[in-house]
């Protein structure tokens, strides 16, 4: 009897929690990853903020029954804005307070997932207790109460950096040792600041790195977005580091809306000012338009708008500059006269611009980013070579590996001027991708290799198949 009801525990679906931290370039891909599981059969409580579910794109009719979306509304804090609940609706200065509020869903969460236990195995449909959380780097506090209900949860590692302990920025410029030498996984002077501060406790009262580390810790398995095909060594390098199982999830690319945007008519709905810039696009030159955009989290200073600005101008290419507003502020100041200089070649929107819809435009022939992933896997989907400008976090560490890779190129920050870059190294950036024929063609070449592996969606779909049959598996272990 007991071996039957374990049989028939392994072969029933899977009902999943996934929380996600609160910003859109992490919601998004944990939305992909949802849809996936969906998509074979399996359950999916899906927990975020009420705004931030309000926000997210609509999920597919045919998997709505499969995906739960569940609503846990943040606590207030002191000198965080009413309302806020992404790192989108705050200035960079104020995430550490939305950190403080996302550590006060503790004991809401622990509400929630008890009342989800509460119909135990033999439960229906997202009445079932769930088998497994997915949860983000953040919530340093969930596995404790995700073990009180015997719940697994999983999400580099303390073992190794407590054997080789870093912590000044210097420590930070060159690769650790536990890297295969040679390599390029070291952060810029400017970049490595950044990461040692993450080591200080903030308003929350705990450091980000401790955040990870410890989450990391006490999850039993890792899932990465990763494959073998375009991470290398890397993949198999996790597991060993963590001493535990890290399951690649595949590029998580969003494939529904890239066939969307090349199919007519797909702009249908679009309001004058986005029509305008589709109008535009189909009036140039194949491939001759670089798309610029920094992501939704880090606003650029009025200095690096200007070196961006004059940068684009000096290079002299055709290009569309997607120009994030700061939250609560006017919109950025562009250099006297600079709108008018690139008449007729450059095109600036303040605000939201569809950009899966814009890098799939025939004219766009190269993407100008802060080398976030989501943003990368998006270029890639249409094999576009790329400038890169990392801004924080592990962007300088992706924009190494890119560049190494032969995608694209980095723009160079100028050493002792903090952080800073120059127009002249922008505009050399760009021509190298976008003018030169000979390295453009390389970058060219590899970027479309690039997006053969992506759009290889078997291989993709073995990642997920992979994954649930790993906890599957491991569901009758735990």
């Amino acid at each position: 009897m007991a071996e039957s009801k374990k049989d028939e525990r392994s072969s029933s679906p899977l009902h999943v929690v996934v929380f996600p931290w609160l910003a859109f370039g992490h919601i998004i891909p944990f939305l992909e990853l949802s849809e996936q599981l969906a998509k074979r059969g399996h359950l999916v409580t899906f927990v975020s903020a009420p705004r931030n579910l309000a926000r997210l794109r609509p999920v597919h009719p045919e998997l709505k029954p499969r995906i739960r979306l569940a609503p846990l509304p943040l606590p207030a804090v002191e000198g965080l804005p009413a309302g806020a609940e992404s790192t989108a609706d705050v200035p960079p200065e104020k995430v550490e307070l939305l950190k403080v509020a996302f550590d006060g869903l503790a004991a809401s969460f622990a509400a929630f997932l008890a009342d989800a236990c509460a119909g135990g195995e033999a439960g229906e449909g997202h009445d079932r207790k769930p088998d497994w959380i997915i949860l983000d780097f953040a919530q340093h506090w969930l596995p404790a109460i995700a073990d009180k209900h015997k719940v697994p949860a999983f999400l580099g590692t303390k073992e190794l950096n407590a054997a080789h302990p870093r912590s000044s920025a210097e420590d930070f410029t060159v690769p650790p040792p536990w890297i295969p030498s040679p390599s390029c996984i070291a952060f810029r002077g400017h970049e490595a600041e950044w990461f040692a501060r993450a080591w200080d406790p903030n308003a929350s009262g705990v450091s980000d790195i401790s955040r990870i580390l410890d989450t990391t810790h006490l999850c039993p398995l890792l899932i990465c977005r990763c494959s073998h095909e375009v991470d290398g060594p890397l993949c198999s390098l996790l597991a060993d580091l963590h001493r535990k199982p890290v399951l690649p999830s595949g590029h998580l690319a969003p494939y529904a809306a890239a066939r969307a945007a090349g199919v007519a008519g797909s702009g249908a709905d679009d309001d004058e000012e986005t029509a305008s810039l589709m109008r535009w696009l189909d009036a140039q030159p194949a491939r001759s338009v670089l798309y610029v955009a920094f992501g939704s989290e880090a606003p650029l200073s009025p200095e690096q708008v200007a070196a961006l600005a004059l940068g684009l101008e000096l290079a002299g290419v055709r290009f569309v500059w997607a120009l994030r507003r700061p939250v609560g502020e006017d919109p950025p100041e562009l250099p006297d006269g600079f709108e008018r200089r690139v008449s007729g070649r450059g095109v600036v929107r303040v605000g939201w611009v569809p950009q899966v819809r814009v890098l799939a435009h025939a004219a766009v022939g190269g993407f100008f980013t802060h080398a976030g992933m989501s943003s990368l896997v998006e270029s890639f989907l249409f094999g576009h070579p790329i400038v890169m400008l990392p801004l924080f976090a592990d962007q300088g560490l992706t924009a190494r590996l890119m560049a190494e890779r032969r995608v694209g190129v980095e723009v160079p920050w100028r050493v002792g001027g903090g952080a800073a870059f120059a127009s002249q190294d922008v505009a050399a950036a760009v021509q190298r991708v976008m003018v030169e024929e000979e390295e453009g063609e390389v970058f060219r070449r590899n970027a479309e290799e690039l997006k053969e592996v992506l759009w290889d969606t078997a291989r993709q779909e073995r990642y997920i198949d992979d994954l649930v049959e790993q906890l599957l598996q491991r569901r009758t272990m735990e």
